[in-house]
């Protein structure tokens, strides 16, 4: 492993948490633009934090020590056993600087994975309960699929358990985005609608006030998922100099495919190119590509995203129309739709490593153990912490603005009037 691209890619990973900030902020109502970045902010400081005190511990890394279970003549590692308060990692820099990395890309990572639910709570979501869920995300959920995935764990070890390829998430398409996406799920269901966006069961168009913000997200989130896709094909599957390359190039191809997907896919469907599905689709282009960055051709890539940018927007309109779901950003559709989608296609065009049914099974192991099993966690432990810590905010707080409500200012300020205030509630 290269560690000065290995450090060079770490560099870039926070592009990534601005482009997603912006993005989602963009897509929000004006009235709780500075609420949004800031709990952007927060989210990033609170994982960063809780993550080094607690989660390293438990994420740990491949080859250092762990808590084993042996059942039926099997070795199941499930969790890292690493020192609390990264202890240690200085007298660890001796030895090589691959501890010191790994807690490194985790910073970023559970700060990315924290981020994406603020997309779905958009409007209503409270600041507190941002920082509280943030906390628990950095501390045990990130931390335990980290561990299974990237750390030595079982998902990472199906060859000597069941005869299976390891699960393969070269990128952090489940470890992060469809990580995210699950929580932002949650945080959907427990948050409920914003108020008049179902009028008698009818879905109401709130646009988003910045598009402008919104698309310049989308580049700056591209230079962060290069960083990101660079850093975990090098620290956890070994990639060589030529893949990084590879990596570069597929990202762009990734986004390009997926938002040209999107904007076509509107206009057909719509008359005129829709801007903030379309910018959707550059970032579910991301998402999908990521799964399997390193190893998958040009071609392959482009397809893969054109096939994410296409269902980003019918998953959008489904969860929207037909769900009843509120999602300002379509945090779920781009990163829980396109993410699993892109963990199932990278191992259809592996053939090259082993027979593609086995790595298809492999995957899908990965897709059922965070649908069935940490999506539960998650959802669980987000309804007990809105019982500590109410997830929403109060009606008045709802319809004032989230800026107004929580921070005391809004963001813009010489903007006083909003269309809905001439409406009744």
């Amino acid at each position: 492993m290269s560690v000065n691209l290995c450090l060079m890619s770490l560099l870039l990973i926070p592009f990534a948490a601005a482009g997603l900030a912006l993005i989602q902020q963009g897509l929000g109502r004006s009235r709780s633009a500075a609420h949004s970045m800031l709990c952007s902010l927060c989210a990033s400081a609170t994982a960063a934090i809780v993550f080094v005190l607690v989660g390293s511990a438990w994420m740990g890394f491949a080859g250092g020590a762990a808590h084993r279970l042996h059942l039926a003549g099997r070795t199941i590692d499930w969790l890292g056993a690493e020192p609390f308060f990264a202890a240690g990692i200085g007298s660890s820099l001796l030895a090589g600087p691959y501890r010191a990395l790994v807690l490194a890309y985790g910073i970023f990572a559970a700060g990315l994975a924290a981020l994406i639910p603020i997309n779905s709570g958009s409007d209503r979501w409270r600041l507190s309960a941002v920082a509280a869920a943030s906390a628990l995300l950095a501390a045990g959920i990130f931390p335990l699929f980290g561990h299974w995935v990237w750390g030595g764990g079982w998902l990472a070890q199906l060859v000597p358990l069941f005869g299976l390829p390891g699960f393969s998430d070269l990128g952090g398409a489940a470890g992060i985005q469809v990580l995210g996406g699950l929580g932002a799920l949650s945080v959907a269901w427990i948050v409920g609608p914003r108020q008049g966006k179902y009028s008698e069961g009818v879905a109401a168009a709130i646009p988003g006030h910045n598009i402008v913000q919104v698309l310049f997200g989308c580049m700056l989130a591209l230079i962060g998922w290069i960083g990101l896709e660079s850093a975990t094909s090098l620290l956890f599957y070994g990639a060589g100099v030529g893949q990084i390359a590879l990596t570069l190039v597929n990202a762009m191809l990734a986004a390009s495919s997926g938002c040209l997907a999107a904007m076509l896919t509107t206009r057909l469907r719509y008359r005129k190119p829709d801007a903030s599905l379309s910018a959707n689709g550059w970032i579910a282009g991301l998402v999908a590509g990521s799964a399997g960055c390193a190893r998958l051709t040009c071609a392959e890539t482009i397809l893969i995203a054109l096939v994410a940018g296409t269902l980003v927007t019918f998953l959008v309109e489904t969860l929207e129309l037909r769900l009843l779901i509120d999602d300002p950003g379509g945090a779920i559709s781009v990163h829980l739709g396109a993410g699993l989608w892109g963990m199932l296609a990278c191992s259809l065009f592996a053939s090259g490593r082993a027979g593609w049914v086995a790595l298809l099974l492999a995957q899908l192991i990965g897709a059922a153990t965070l649908l069935g099993a940490i999506f539960p966690l998650i959802h669980i432990s987000h309804r007990l912490l809105n019982r500590l810590i109410p997830f929403r905010v109060d009606a008045d707080g709802d319809w004032q603005g989230m800026d107004i409500r929580e921070l005391g200012a809004g963001a813009y300020p010489e903007f006083v009037l909003h269309a809905d205030e001439f409406t009744p509630r």
